[in-house]
Protein backbone atom coordinates (compact mmCIF):
# COMPACT_ATOMS: atom_id res chain seq x y z
CA UNK A 1 0.00 0.00 0.00
CA UNK A 2 1.38 3.40 -0.96
CA UNK A 3 0.05 4.92 2.29
CA UNK A 4 2.26 2.75 4.54
CA UNK A 5 5.40 2.54 2.42
CA UNK A 6 7.04 5.66 3.95
CA UNK A 7 6.56 4.28 7.47
CA UNK A 8 7.82 0.87 6.41
CA UNK A 9 11.03 2.36 5.03
CA UNK A 10 11.67 4.51 8.12
CA UNK A 11 10.38 2.39 11.02
CA UNK A 12 10.29 -1.18 9.74
CA UNK A 13 7.33 -3.57 9.77
CA UNK A 14 5.74 -2.29 13.02
CA UNK A 15 4.99 1.39 13.65
CA UNK A 16 2.45 3.96 14.86
CA UNK A 17 0.40 6.01 12.42
CA UNK A 18 -2.80 8.05 11.91
CA UNK A 19 -3.53 6.34 8.59
CA UNK A 20 -7.22 5.78 9.45
CA UNK A 21 -7.83 9.19 10.96
CA UNK A 22 -7.05 8.05 14.50
CA UNK A 23 -4.06 6.55 16.37
CA UNK A 24 -3.30 3.28 14.58
CA UNK A 25 -0.69 0.55 14.96
CA UNK A 26 0.45 -0.78 11.58
CA UNK A 27 1.91 -4.30 11.50
CA UNK A 28 3.34 -5.79 8.32
CA UNK A 29 4.86 -8.76 10.15
CA UNK A 30 3.06 -11.96 9.02
CA UNK A 31 3.83 -13.97 12.16
CA UNK A 32 2.70 -11.17 14.47
CA UNK A 33 -0.48 -10.65 12.44
CA UNK A 34 -1.35 -14.33 12.68
CA UNK A 35 -0.67 -14.29 16.43
CA UNK A 36 -3.01 -11.31 16.90
CA UNK A 37 -5.76 -12.91 14.83
CA UNK A 38 -5.76 -16.24 16.66
CA UNK A 39 -5.34 -14.85 20.19
CA UNK A 40 -8.25 -12.44 20.50
CA UNK A 41 -9.58 -14.31 23.56
CA UNK A 42 -6.26 -13.86 25.39
CA UNK A 43 -6.49 -10.17 26.14
CA UNK A 44 -6.31 -8.75 22.63
CA UNK A 45 -9.44 -6.82 21.64
CA UNK A 46 -9.82 -5.54 18.07
CA UNK A 47 -10.92 -1.99 17.55
CA UNK A 48 -12.12 -0.06 14.53
CA UNK A 49 -11.96 3.68 13.80
CA UNK A 50 -15.10 5.74 14.26
CA UNK A 51 -15.22 6.43 10.51
CA UNK A 52 -15.87 2.72 9.89
CA UNK A 53 -18.48 2.48 12.63
CA UNK A 54 -20.26 5.50 11.16
CA UNK A 55 -20.71 3.54 7.91
CA UNK A 56 -21.17 -0.08 9.04
CA UNK A 57 -23.01 0.59 12.30
CA UNK A 58 -22.32 -0.29 15.93
CA UNK A 59 -23.87 -3.77 15.58
CA UNK A 60 -21.76 -4.90 12.62
CA UNK A 61 -19.75 -8.07 13.09
CA UNK A 62 -16.42 -6.22 12.99
CA UNK A 63 -17.35 -3.84 15.81
CA UNK A 64 -18.62 -6.23 18.49
CA UNK A 65 -16.62 -8.54 20.74
CA UNK A 66 -17.08 -11.58 22.96
CA UNK A 67 -20.53 -13.15 23.10
CA UNK A 68 -22.05 -10.42 20.92
CA UNK A 69 -19.51 -11.15 18.19
CA UNK A 70 -20.14 -14.88 18.47
CA UNK A 71 -23.90 -14.34 18.10
CA UNK A 72 -23.65 -11.95 15.14
CA UNK A 73 -21.09 -14.20 13.46
CA UNK A 74 -23.43 -17.15 13.95
CA UNK A 75 -26.29 -15.20 12.38
CA UNK A 76 -24.13 -14.30 9.39
CA UNK A 77 -22.83 -17.86 8.96
CA UNK A 78 -26.40 -19.16 9.00
CA UNK A 79 -27.05 -17.04 5.88
CA UNK A 80 -24.03 -18.28 3.94
CA UNK A 81 -23.51 -21.83 5.16
CA UNK A 82 -22.61 -24.53 2.58
CA UNK A 83 -26.25 -25.70 2.69
CA UNK A 84 -27.53 -22.17 1.99
CA UNK A 85 -24.99 -21.70 -0.80
CA UNK A 86 -26.01 -25.02 -2.36
CA UNK A 87 -29.78 -24.63 -2.09
CA UNK A 88 -30.44 -20.88 -2.18
CA UNK A 89 -27.48 -18.70 -3.12
CA UNK A 90 -25.65 -20.54 -5.89
CA UNK A 91 -28.77 -20.71 -8.12
CA UNK A 92 -29.17 -16.92 -7.73
CA UNK A 93 -25.47 -16.33 -8.40
CA UNK A 94 -25.58 -18.57 -11.49
CA UNK A 95 -28.68 -16.82 -12.88
CA UNK A 96 -27.11 -13.41 -12.30
CA UNK A 97 -23.68 -14.23 -13.77
CA UNK A 98 -25.18 -15.93 -16.82
CA UNK A 99 -27.26 -12.82 -17.50
CA UNK A 100 -24.47 -10.37 -16.67
CA UNK A 101 -22.04 -11.94 -19.16
CA UNK A 102 -24.57 -12.11 -21.99
CA UNK A 103 -24.08 -10.08 -25.17
CA UNK A 104 -20.35 -9.41 -24.80
CA UNK A 105 -19.68 -10.94 -28.24
CA UNK A 106 -17.76 -8.81 -30.76
CA UNK A 107 -17.47 -5.92 -28.32
CA UNK A 108 -14.60 -4.22 -26.55
CA UNK A 109 -15.31 -4.92 -22.88
CA UNK A 110 -13.83 -2.85 -20.06
CA UNK A 111 -13.54 -5.45 -17.29
CA UNK A 112 -12.95 -2.81 -14.61
CA UNK A 113 -16.14 -1.09 -15.69
CA UNK A 114 -18.15 -4.33 -15.72
CA UNK A 115 -16.92 -5.64 -12.37
CA UNK A 116 -15.96 -2.63 -10.30
CA UNK A 117 -16.89 0.76 -11.73
CA UNK A 118 -19.90 2.87 -10.75
CA UNK A 119 -21.60 5.26 -13.17
CA UNK A 120 -23.71 8.17 -11.95
CA UNK A 121 -25.27 10.97 -13.97
CA UNK A 122 -27.62 13.50 -12.36
CA UNK A 123 -27.86 11.14 -9.37
CA UNK A 124 -29.12 8.36 -11.70
CA UNK A 125 -27.26 5.10 -12.15
CA UNK A 126 -25.75 4.50 -15.56
CA UNK A 127 -23.36 1.70 -14.52
CA UNK A 128 -23.84 -0.75 -11.65
CA UNK A 129 -20.96 -2.98 -10.51
CA UNK A 130 -21.42 -6.73 -10.93
CA UNK A 131 -20.58 -7.67 -7.33
CA UNK A 132 -23.01 -5.14 -5.85
CA UNK A 133 -25.92 -6.32 -7.99
CA UNK A 134 -25.16 -9.96 -7.24
CA UNK A 135 -25.09 -9.32 -3.47
CA UNK A 136 -28.27 -7.26 -3.60
CA UNK A 137 -30.05 -10.06 -5.48
CA UNK A 138 -29.06 -12.55 -2.77
CA UNK A 139 -30.20 -10.18 -0.02
CA UNK A 140 -33.37 -8.63 -1.40
CA UNK A 141 -34.42 -11.04 -4.15
CA UNK A 142 -37.41 -9.76 -6.11
CA UNK A 143 -36.96 -6.18 -4.86
CA UNK A 144 -33.28 -6.00 -5.82
CA UNK A 145 -33.74 -4.38 -9.25
CA UNK A 146 -35.99 -1.57 -8.04
CA UNK A 147 -33.98 -1.12 -4.84
CA UNK A 148 -30.70 -0.76 -6.74
CA UNK A 149 -31.65 2.56 -8.35
CA UNK A 150 -32.40 4.16 -4.98
CA UNK A 151 -29.75 2.36 -3.01
CA UNK A 152 -26.64 2.58 -5.18
CA UNK A 153 -26.04 6.36 -5.23
CA UNK A 154 -26.27 6.48 -1.44
CA UNK A 155 -24.17 3.33 -1.05
CA UNK A 156 -21.20 4.85 -2.83
CA UNK A 157 -21.66 8.24 -1.16
CA UNK A 158 -21.47 6.34 2.17
CA UNK A 159 -24.79 7.92 3.17
CA UNK A 160 -25.60 5.58 6.05
CA UNK A 161 -28.73 7.40 7.27
CA UNK A 162 -30.42 7.12 3.88
CA UNK A 163 -29.31 3.50 3.44
CA UNK A 164 -30.70 2.61 6.87
CA UNK A 165 -33.98 4.35 6.02
CA UNK A 166 -34.31 2.40 2.74
CA UNK A 167 -33.60 -0.93 4.42
CA UNK A 168 -35.94 -0.18 7.34
CA UNK A 169 -38.73 0.63 4.87
CA UNK A 170 -38.08 -2.65 3.04
CA UNK A 171 -38.26 -4.60 6.32
CA UNK A 172 -41.49 -2.88 7.32
CA UNK A 173 -43.09 -3.51 3.91
CA UNK A 174 -42.18 -7.18 4.03
CA UNK A 175 -43.48 -7.50 7.57
CA UNK A 176 -46.76 -5.89 6.56
CA UNK A 177 -47.16 -8.20 3.54
CA UNK A 178 -46.64 -11.30 5.73
CA UNK A 179 -45.07 -13.05 2.76
CA UNK A 180 -41.89 -15.04 3.29
CA UNK A 181 -39.20 -14.34 0.70
CA UNK A 182 -36.47 -16.89 0.01
CA UNK A 183 -33.46 -14.61 0.28
CA UNK A 184 -31.09 -13.49 3.03
CA UNK A 185 -33.39 -10.82 4.42
CA UNK A 186 -36.34 -13.20 4.29
CA UNK A 187 -34.37 -15.79 6.25
CA UNK A 188 -33.37 -13.25 8.91
CA UNK A 189 -36.99 -12.10 9.30
CA UNK A 190 -38.38 -15.64 9.46
CA UNK A 191 -38.24 -16.40 13.18
CA UNK A 192 -39.31 -20.00 12.60
CA UNK A 193 -36.47 -20.69 10.15
CA UNK A 194 -33.65 -18.88 11.94
CA UNK A 195 -32.55 -19.57 15.49
CA UNK A 196 -30.89 -16.14 15.59
CA UNK A 197 -33.39 -13.50 16.66
CA UNK A 198 -32.00 -10.15 15.58
CA UNK A 199 -33.43 -6.69 16.11
CA UNK A 200 -34.13 -4.56 13.04
CA UNK A 201 -30.99 -2.52 13.79
CA UNK A 202 -28.88 -5.71 13.94
CA UNK A 203 -30.37 -7.00 10.67
CA UNK A 204 -29.69 -3.69 8.95
CA UNK A 205 -26.08 -3.55 10.12
CA UNK A 206 -25.56 -7.16 9.04
CA UNK A 207 -26.93 -6.43 5.56
CA UNK A 208 -24.80 -3.29 5.20
CA UNK A 209 -21.71 -5.27 6.21
CA UNK A 210 -22.46 -7.99 3.65
CA UNK A 211 -22.95 -5.42 0.91
CA UNK A 212 -19.81 -3.39 1.54
CA UNK A 213 -17.49 -6.33 2.24
CA UNK A 214 -18.92 -8.45 -0.59
CA UNK A 215 -18.70 -5.65 -3.14
CA UNK A 216 -15.13 -4.71 -2.36
CA UNK A 217 -13.67 -8.22 -2.30
CA UNK A 218 -15.58 -9.88 -5.15
CA UNK A 219 -15.37 -6.96 -7.59
CA UNK A 220 -11.65 -6.34 -7.09
CA UNK A 221 -10.72 -10.04 -7.09
CA UNK A 222 -12.76 -10.75 -10.24
CA UNK A 223 -11.11 -7.86 -12.06
CA UNK A 224 -7.60 -8.88 -10.98
CA UNK A 225 -8.30 -12.55 -11.80
CA UNK A 226 -9.03 -11.61 -15.42
CA UNK A 227 -5.81 -9.60 -15.60
CA UNK A 228 -3.88 -12.51 -14.10
CA UNK A 229 -5.33 -14.93 -16.65
CA UNK A 230 -4.43 -12.53 -19.46
CA UNK A 231 -0.85 -12.33 -18.21
CA UNK A 232 -0.50 -16.11 -17.68
CA UNK A 233 -1.80 -18.01 -20.77
CA UNK A 234 -0.92 -21.44 -19.34
CA UNK A 235 -3.05 -20.80 -16.27
CA UNK A 236 -5.89 -19.63 -18.51
CA UNK A 237 -5.55 -22.79 -20.59
CA UNK A 238 -5.75 -25.02 -17.50
CA UNK A 239 -8.67 -23.06 -16.09
CA UNK A 240 -10.59 -23.22 -19.37
CA UNK A 241 -9.93 -26.97 -19.60
CA UNK A 242 -11.49 -27.48 -16.15
CA UNK A 243 -14.57 -25.41 -16.90
CA UNK A 244 -15.09 -26.85 -20.38
CA UNK A 245 -15.11 -30.33 -18.84
CA UNK A 246 -17.96 -29.21 -16.58
CA UNK A 247 -19.81 -27.54 -19.45
CA UNK A 248 -19.53 -30.56 -21.75
CA UNK A 249 -21.71 -32.60 -19.40
CA UNK A 250 -24.51 -30.06 -19.62
CA UNK A 251 -26.93 -28.57 -22.10
CA UNK A 252 -26.16 -24.94 -23.03
CA UNK A 253 -29.01 -23.63 -20.87
CA UNK A 254 -28.21 -25.78 -17.83
CA UNK A 255 -27.00 -23.89 -14.74
CA UNK A 256 -24.04 -25.01 -12.71
CA UNK A 257 -24.87 -26.69 -9.41
CA UNK A 258 -23.03 -27.25 -6.15
CA UNK A 259 -21.34 -30.44 -7.40
CA UNK A 260 -19.99 -28.49 -10.38
CA UNK A 261 -18.72 -25.81 -8.04
CA UNK A 262 -16.93 -28.33 -5.83
CA UNK A 263 -15.38 -29.84 -8.99
CA UNK A 264 -13.65 -26.52 -9.76
CA UNK A 265 -10.55 -27.62 -7.88
CA UNK A 266 -8.03 -25.71 -9.96
CA UNK A 267 -10.17 -22.55 -9.87
CA UNK A 268 -10.34 -22.66 -6.08
CA UNK A 269 -6.74 -23.78 -5.56
CA UNK A 270 -5.66 -20.33 -4.29
CA UNK A 271 -7.40 -21.14 -1.02
CA UNK A 272 -4.52 -23.49 -0.22
CA UNK A 273 -2.32 -20.41 0.13
CA UNK A 274 -4.07 -19.70 3.42
CA UNK A 275 -1.84 -22.34 4.97
CA UNK A 276 1.12 -20.05 4.50
CA UNK A 277 1.73 -17.61 7.37
CA UNK A 278 2.42 -14.77 4.98
CA UNK A 279 -0.90 -15.03 3.11
CA UNK A 280 -3.89 -14.15 5.30
CA UNK A 281 -6.37 -13.14 2.61
CA UNK A 282 -9.32 -14.32 4.72
CA UNK A 283 -7.97 -13.33 8.13
CA UNK A 284 -7.75 -15.89 10.91
CA UNK A 285 -9.00 -17.07 14.29
CA UNK A 286 -12.44 -15.89 15.34
CA UNK A 287 -12.05 -13.01 12.86
CA UNK A 288 -11.64 -15.26 9.85
CA UNK A 289 -13.87 -13.95 7.09
CA UNK A 290 -17.21 -15.78 7.41
CA UNK A 291 -18.10 -14.98 3.81
CA UNK A 292 -15.04 -16.53 2.18
CA UNK A 293 -16.90 -19.55 0.74
CA UNK A 294 -19.61 -17.31 -0.71
CA UNK A 295 -17.00 -14.99 -2.22
CA UNK A 296 -15.14 -17.91 -3.79
CA UNK A 297 -18.46 -19.25 -5.18
CA UNK A 298 -19.26 -15.89 -6.81
CA UNK A 299 -15.81 -15.46 -8.34
CA UNK A 300 -15.73 -19.09 -9.53
CA UNK A 301 -19.14 -18.75 -11.18
CA UNK A 302 -18.07 -15.53 -12.89
CA UNK A 303 -14.90 -17.20 -14.21
CA UNK A 304 -16.90 -20.24 -15.36
CA UNK A 305 -19.06 -18.21 -17.73
CA UNK A 306 -16.21 -15.90 -18.65
CA UNK A 307 -13.85 -18.61 -19.88
CA UNK A 308 -16.51 -20.88 -21.43
CA UNK A 309 -18.33 -18.13 -23.34
CA UNK A 310 -15.41 -15.99 -24.50
CA UNK A 311 -11.85 -16.41 -25.72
Amino acid sequence: MAEVEPGLKVYGSFFKSHILGCPTIVSMDPELNRYILVNEAKGLVPGYPQSMLDILGKCNIAAVNGSAHKYMRGALLSLISPTMIRDQLLPKIDEFMRSHLTNWDNKVIDIQEKTNKVGLRNNTLTKVPMAFLSSLKQIAGIESSSLAQEFMPEFFKLARKIIVSLLRTLIEERRASKQIQHDMLGYLMNEEASRYKLTDDEMIDLIITILYSGYETVSTTSMMAVKYLHDHPKVLEELRKEHMAIREKKKPEDPIDYNDYKAMRFTRADRNLENQNSFLIFGGGTRQCPGKELGVAEISTFLHYFVTKYR
